[in-house]
């Protein structure tokens, strides 16, 4: 996988993309599974229920 999620938030960023996360968090993970795409985290049930609070890319599991 090209992609990285932070072991924190569980954000999902390309490689090249970031060297901290945006909840100040500077470790990542390359194993990681599950996919969710938050668009409004008002409105979404998922994104409550992952304590979800900007829109973005979020890995379900980060090892």
């Amino acid at each position: 996988m090209a992609e990285l999620a932070c072991r924190e938030c569980h954000r999902v960023f390309d490689r090249k993309e970031r060297t901290a996360c945006i909840c100040g968090a500077s470790s990542f993970s390359n194993d990681w599974s599950g996919f969710v795409i938050i668009l409004d985290c008002k409105r979404s049930k998922i994104a409550k229920k992952l304590n979800i609070d900007l829109p973005g890319h979020y890995a379900l599991k980060v090892r």
